[in-house]
């Protein structure tokens, strides 16, 4: 008996246009809030035609990597993320762990209580870190009712306060991206290794954690592109003790309002961006993603 073949059946030509005409908005979208302002801020960061025959259109590009003090700042910008980063991986890895195996039924608050300061504008929780960090504030009162201080320490425009608000404001990204992975990690391997005369801290070691890698990486980058592009924490509670690119662009824009040379730390930023996705990319595609 002859197998009878059936192939899909293609759909009228004016359905498939019909179906063409649904993207028609998105591009649209695409193109007017996302195209159009990434090839004006790349045009306005080449300076104005004049300027530019005089000069050269890659001089900001250039003042940005040769003058020490915008290299620097570079520099300490990357630093922040990659500190950061680090410090929510630390932090993020054993809550995401605990959260997955050992909290059973206070998941669902530990959950809550990790995205609901995501629902507070990032301003607000920046100023209430100043009012913990001020002078008379919570944290001074408590260190001094303890012993440690003697009188009160101004955290306030100091690095510590930056970094602080920074893992606050940064870690649920870090934890739900661990999170989601551990839950696809079956139990049993770790039983199975148990089985097999491992520890518990061998299994882990060995089979959790190499397993969890990917949750770790898309983590990590999303934190450290994230942290390159904040200046809220910065600006109100670093003061000039922590200099960035996001709060070098603000003042650009605000006090000196040259937007040329705003434009292109701000290509630079995106470049960074850029890359980081470009690692994630490739990394989910080793792993077969």
């Amino acid at each position: 008996m002859n197998a009878v073949t059936t192939q899909p059946r293609r759909r009228p030509r004016r359905y498939r246009v019909a179906n063409a005409w649904w993207t028609v908005p998105a591009v649209l979208y695409l193109v007017l809030f996302f195209v159009t302002p990434m090839l004006t801020n790349a045009w306005r960061s080449t300076g104005s035609p004049a300027a530019a025959g005089a000069r050269g259109i890659w001089e900001n590009y250039a003042v940005l990597v040769t003058d020490p003090f915008y290299f620097g700042v570079l520099r300490e910008t990357i630093l922040v993320a990659v500190i950061v980063t680090l410090v929510c991986i630390l932090l993020g890895y054993p809550l995401a762990y605990f959260m997955v195996r050992k909290a059973g039924r206070w998941k669902g608050l530990i959950l809550f209580c990790l995205i609901a300061p995501l629902l507070t504008s990032v301003v607000m929780r920046a100023f209430g870190w100043r009012v913990l960090f001020a002078n008379r504030g919570l944290m001074n009162s408590v260190l001094i009712d303890w012993g440690l201080l003697e009188r009160p320490v101004n955290l306030v425009n100091h690095p510590v306060s930056v970094y602080v608000a920074l893992i606050q404001i940064l870690l649920p990204f870090m934890v739900l991206s661990i999170s989601s992975v551990l839950q696809a990690i079956p139990r049993n391997l770790e039983e199975a290794a148990r089985m097999l005369g491992a520890s518990k801290l061998r299994a882990f070691f060995h089979v959790t954690l190499p397993l969890s890698v990917e949750g770790i990486i898309t983590g990590a980058i999303l934190v450290f592109v994230l942290c390159n592009g904040n200046f809220v924490a910065a600006l109100l509670l670093g003061g000039n003790s922590v200099k960035t690119l996001p709060l070098l662009i603000y003042q650009q824009f605000n006090l000196t309002q040259d937007t040329s040379f705003a434009g292109a730390m701000g290509n630079v930023l995106l470049v960074i961006a850029l890359l980081g996705l470009w690692a994630q990319s490739k990394f989910a595609r080793k792993q077969g993603g």
